[in-house]
């Protein structure tokens, strides 16, 4: 098997056809067929058969998919690390929850960062729900967020921050002078960060219990533009309790009073486990644990141009 027929197949799985494959990578679709031909001769399996719902794979061909996608990303991590042993430099590629981005990364990466001169560390965000994905298919080294519905054994977990989400208003909003009901909360418009548009974490569970209808839901491209339009009582915000002690005390917000709110919540770290990550993963693992980078997390410090490398991401919201 090449790289190049593991990356054919696995963009077949991918998008669930040989077309969408060849236009993904550019290719013709005889390059496509050829490729997935050759891993079918070498494999003695058909891997899969087209019928008229889609493709149909094979036990085989399922586990293919799984291993092809695991077997590229060990060798993209691996150019990776050659590359880095050449520089005399490590990159560090860390996942997180939109939430966990926004409020603690900052403090924790620049903390962490600045124990190594070697170390650059990569940041992107993504669902929690896709974390064992990422991690298993060597994407990223560490990811850091709510805790798995399921962790299996092949995954280290380490909890490492609880935290309190409270309902929070301005102070001229109609609920700042009274505790409102879960009916009332509901009939609410929401203000809310991108997390509230993942199906795992604290938020979507808060506005699940209070059977908030998407309708009445306002998602931001950040938290804080959320908080900045409660504010001016436009709506609801969710907010990290020690994230917005500041706002409370002088005034800004309001923080509701109901049976619902404040829900809680905790931060975990995954990463594979022994020799499968890499020693900075395992330091990482350690380091979140410790007071100085909990006090970090909550102190929110910015991060130092240079040390802390973010991936790009763009959503559009509608």
């Amino acid at each position: 098997m090449t790289p190049t027929q593991l990356r054919a197949y696995a963009a077949v799985v991918r998008l669930g056809s040989v077309k969408g494959a060849a236009a993904d990578l550019s290719v013709s679709e005889a390059a496509v067929s050829m490729h997935v031909a050759q891993l079918r001769k070498e494999l003695g399996d058909k891997l899969f058969a087209r019928t008229g719902a889609g493709l149909a794979f094979t036990p085989g061909g399922l586990r293919l998919a799984s291993r092809a996608t695991e077997l590229l990303g060990l060798q993209d991590r691996t150019i990776l690390e050659v590359s880095q042993a050449g520089s005399g430099r490590r990159l560090l590629r860390v996942a997180t929850s939109s939430l966990f981005a926004e409020h603690a990364a900052p403090g924790l990466i620049e903390l962490f960062a600045g124990r190594a001169d070697d170390l650059d560390v990569e940041l992107s965000v993504h669902s929690p729900q896709r974390f064992a994905t990422l991690l298993r298919n060597r994407t990223v080294d560490v990811a850091i967020g709510p805790r798995p519905a399921a962790v299996d054994d092949g995954m280290k977990c380490t909890p490492f921050l609880n935290y309190q989400m409270v309902g929070v208003v301005g102070p001229d909003h109609p609920l700042a002078a009274r505790r409102p009901g879960p009916g009332e909360l509901r009939r609410q418009t929401w203000l809310l960060g991108p997390s509230a548009a993942d199906r795992a974490g604290l938020v979507p569970s808060v506005l699940q219990q209070l059977q908030v209808d998407e309708e009445n839901q306002r998602i931001f491209q950040s938290h804080a533009a959320a908080l900045e339009e409660a504010k001016h009582g436009k709506g609801v915000a969710l907010a990290l309790s020690f994230s917005v002690t500041r706002a409370l005390s002088g005034g800004e917000l309001k923080q509701l009073l109901s049976p619902a709110l404040p829900a809680k919540g905790s931060w975990n770290a995954l990463a594979l486990p022994g020799r499968d990550a890499p020693p900075a993963a395992a330091e990482l693992m350690r380091f979140v644990t410790t007071p100085r980078a909990l006090q970090a997390m909550l102190r929110g410090e910015g991060v130092t141009a240079g040390r802390f490398r973010p991936a790009i991401h763009v959503t559009l919201w509608s």
